[in-house]
């Protein structure tokens, strides 16, 4: 297994990780325990080391399951990355609220700490900004963690870059999750890759393969179950749809042209925007994980990753990334 340096000075993990959170949340279907704890075996088995969860994914029972698949000699092997700080309204599946007081970081470490059955946590997220909390009194709770020896390194997810500068002075940062792929190529525009490359802050791309939808499986709205998420995101609605898939459509026929599968090659593509960066692509089934660590072995000359930013420049993509309230939950 390739392995990457989570920032300047920090942990090394797996080139690629692996997301867990469609094992138990969001994309639909009647989800199956054994087959997705078979899976996260078969990417230790394989060299993954970096897992990735979060409180908020069922909410909490991805976390019991990441917990039972580690449990035992398993827990050595994983690099362990939770989350806190979304907080879910049990009336409105839709609704969300951010949480980012001191007395909650504490409170929502334990729960974490309980479900997934371990002593500590390796990367421990605020999984998004609480514009009511000052970003240093945040990760002044989270840096208490550290102190206490319930968690080893500091993340943020979907944070600004004058958000991670701020948090960087009160405790360093070792990760920022945020969206990124081909059709999401944000950081790159508003300054966050940057920041992160001039403070020696590693990267974790979630959805590197589109929520799916660079995978080339995806051809009607009609795919999605009732339940879906993706039902209710701008991308993959109506005529932002048909524009995104002539997009992913020409991925695909670049993919073929190389002999590789269209995630693969968006993966590729990811893993060649510097050794900084680490994909977690989710999937709750074996043989697409097997295909998506083939990535690794794919590699991009200057001619195909300019082929494939004609395709996918940034702002190419249709939609915005969530529905409005989603949107505004982001840090920007």
């Amino acid at each position: 297994m390739q392995t990457r340096t989570l920032g300047r000075n920090g942990p090394t993990v797996s080139a690629l990780g692996l997301g867990c959170m469609g094992m138990s949340a969001f994309y639909g279907g009647r989800g199956d325990d054994a087959e997705s704890i078979a899976v996260i075996h078969r990417a230790l088995d394989r060299g993954v080391t970096l897992l990735d969860t979060a409180d908020m994914y069922g909410p909490h029972t991805n976390e019991m399951l990441v917990g039972k698949a580690i449990a035992g000699p398993r827990r050595e092997q994983v690099f362990l990355a939770t989350k806190f700080g979304i907080r879910l309204d049990p009336n409105d599946p839709h609704a969300r609220g951010v949480d980012g007081r001191p007395e909650y970081v504490q409170a929502a470490c334990e729960g974490s700490l309980k479900r997934l059955g371990v002593d500590h946590i390796d990367l421990y997220y605020q999984h998004r900004v609480d514009p009511q909390v000052p970003i240093e009194d945040t990760v002044g709770a989270m840096a208490r963690l550290v102190e206490q020896g319930k968690v080893r390194f500091l993340g943020l997810s979907e944070a600004s870059a004058e958000t991670i500068r701020r948090a960087h002075a009160v405790h360093p940062i070792t990760a920022v999750q945020s969206e990124f792929s081909l059709w999401s190529r944000d950081q790159e525009e508003n300054g966050v890759l940057a920041t992160l490359r001039e403070l020696g802050i590693g990267f974790v791309a979630y959805s590197p393969l589109g929520r799916g939808f660079l995978t080339g499986a995806l051809k009607s709205p009609d795919d999605f179950d009732a339940d879906d998420y993706r039902r209710h995101s701008p991308r993959f609605q109506g005529e932002n749809f048909a524009k995104n898939l002539a997009l992913v459509e020409q991925v695909d026929a670049l993919a073929k042209a190389k002999g590789v599968t269209a995630s693969q090659l968006a993966l590729a593509w990811v893993l060649a925007q510097g050794d900084d960066i680490v994909p977690i692509p989710g999937t709750k089934r074996i043989r697409y994980l097997d295909e998506n660590l083939d990535a690794l072995d794919v590699q991009l000359d200057a001619a195909e990753l300019a082929a494939l930013d004609a395709v996918f420049p940034p702002g190419a993509v249709a939609g915005m990334r969530y529905p409005g309230a989603g949107m505004q939950a982001v840090n920007r």
